[in-house]
């Protein structure tokens, strides 16, 4: 192993600086929304992410493993995550029809209404926090710088449908 010493860049070095303020500027953003939409609904953001991704994939529901890495979660953290909003009446889990190791989340017609009512304060919130703190010309240019940073990152998120494979269909647990 190689010994690095981290105190041979200076602390002006603008990468440092950058990635610093990149990872403040994350933590802010999301504690405030997540802040407003608390104060608002109780409810945290990650419900949100999971709703939304829930409410745009195809038939309303996601494998458990693809919805890990689209909100950024482990496994074992969604499955927490997904029995709370299970037990809340959010999403439904059901068995993959064709791999019975395979669970899909489904996002109920519960979690679609609560996703309806919430939706306006999530964006009040990051116009708050964010957006509302830039033009539509830094948006543009933060979004796209941010979108170099991505390429030729590993990809998060494949879906069968990404790779041509037809898509298993979920079948209810039980």
């Amino acid at each position: 192993m190689v010994d690095v010493d981290v105190t041979m860049a200076p602390p002006e070095d603008e990468r440092l600086l950058t990635w610093v303020a990149l990872l403040r500027a994350q933590a802010a953003v999301v504690d405030g929304v997540e802040s407003e939409l608390i104060a608002r609904h109780g409810l945290p953001v990650s419900w949100h992410e999971v709703l939304v991704r829930l409410a745009r994939a195809d038939g309303g529901a996601m494998r458990m493993q693809e919805l890990a890495r689209e909100v950024l979660l482990s496994k074992s953290g969604l499955t927490r995550l997904a029995d709370r909003m299970e037990d809340a009446g959010l999403i439904e889990r059901s068995k993959c029809g064709t791999d019975r190791r395979g669970t899909y989340a489904v996002i109920t017609e519960a979690g679609r209404r609560m996703l309806r009512e919430y939706f306006p304060a999530f964006m009040s919130a990051v116009d708050q926090h964010f957006a509302g703190r830039l033009s539509a010309d830094e948006l543009s240019a933060l979004r796209t710088l941010l979108g170099k940073v991505l390429e030729g990152q590993p990809e998060e998120s494949c879906t069968p449908a990404d790779l041509g494979a037809e898509k298993p269909v979920p079948q209810p647990v039980g």
